[in-house]
Protein backbone atom coordinates (compact mmCIF):
# COMPACT_ATOMS: atom_id res chain seq x y z
CA UNK A 1 0.00 0.00 0.00
CA UNK A 2 1.22 3.67 -1.04
CA UNK A 3 0.65 5.91 2.12
CA UNK A 4 0.75 9.01 0.37
CA UNK A 5 -0.39 11.53 2.77
CA UNK A 6 -0.41 15.33 2.00
CA UNK A 7 0.43 17.21 5.02
CA UNK A 8 -0.98 21.29 5.85
CA UNK A 9 2.23 22.29 6.66
CA UNK A 10 5.84 20.00 6.81
CA UNK A 11 6.48 18.15 9.72
CA UNK A 12 9.20 20.07 11.29
CA UNK A 13 7.05 23.60 11.19
CA UNK A 14 4.25 21.67 13.11
CA UNK A 15 6.50 21.21 15.57
CA UNK A 16 8.51 24.22 15.62
CA UNK A 17 4.89 25.79 15.88
CA UNK A 18 3.95 23.24 18.75
CA UNK A 19 7.51 23.48 21.26
CA UNK A 20 6.66 27.16 22.68
CA UNK A 21 3.06 26.11 23.97
CA UNK A 22 4.43 23.39 25.16
CA UNK A 23 6.66 24.91 27.12
CA UNK A 24 4.63 27.50 28.32
CA UNK A 25 2.52 24.66 29.36
CA UNK A 26 5.32 23.04 31.73
CA UNK A 27 6.45 26.62 32.92
CA UNK A 28 2.71 27.33 34.37
CA UNK A 29 2.36 23.84 35.63
CA UNK A 30 5.37 23.78 37.83
CA UNK A 31 4.33 27.91 38.82
CA UNK A 32 0.75 26.49 39.26
CA UNK A 33 2.26 23.42 41.52
CA UNK A 34 4.93 25.79 43.56
CA UNK A 35 1.68 27.83 44.60
CA UNK A 36 -0.55 25.45 45.65
CA UNK A 37 1.54 23.72 47.76
CA UNK A 38 2.42 27.26 49.42
CA UNK A 39 -0.92 27.50 49.62
CA UNK A 40 -1.65 24.43 51.50
CA UNK A 41 1.63 25.12 53.42
CA UNK A 42 -0.10 28.25 54.78
CA UNK A 43 -3.49 26.63 55.46
CA UNK A 44 -2.09 24.28 57.93
CA UNK A 45 -0.46 26.90 59.86
CA UNK A 46 -3.71 28.79 60.23
CA UNK A 47 -5.31 25.68 61.18
CA UNK A 48 -2.35 24.59 63.38
CA UNK A 49 -3.45 27.36 65.38
CA UNK A 50 -0.63 30.19 65.96
CA UNK A 51 -2.46 32.76 64.21
CA UNK A 52 -5.47 32.19 66.25
CA UNK A 53 -5.98 34.06 69.32
CA UNK A 54 -5.95 32.32 72.88
CA UNK A 55 -9.19 31.83 74.38
CA UNK A 56 -9.61 32.39 77.86
CA UNK A 57 -11.99 29.89 79.64
CA UNK A 58 -13.01 30.09 83.23
CA UNK A 59 -11.00 27.70 85.71
CA UNK A 60 -12.64 24.70 86.73
CA UNK A 61 -11.42 24.86 90.12
CA UNK A 62 -12.90 28.55 90.85
CA UNK A 63 -16.52 27.50 90.28
CA UNK A 64 -19.27 28.27 92.39
CA UNK A 65 -20.30 25.52 94.78
CA UNK A 66 -24.17 23.69 94.36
Amino acid sequence: MNQNIQWLLPPKVALSLVTAPFLAGIILGEHLEKTLIELGEASEEIFRGERLPTLSFPNIDQSPEL
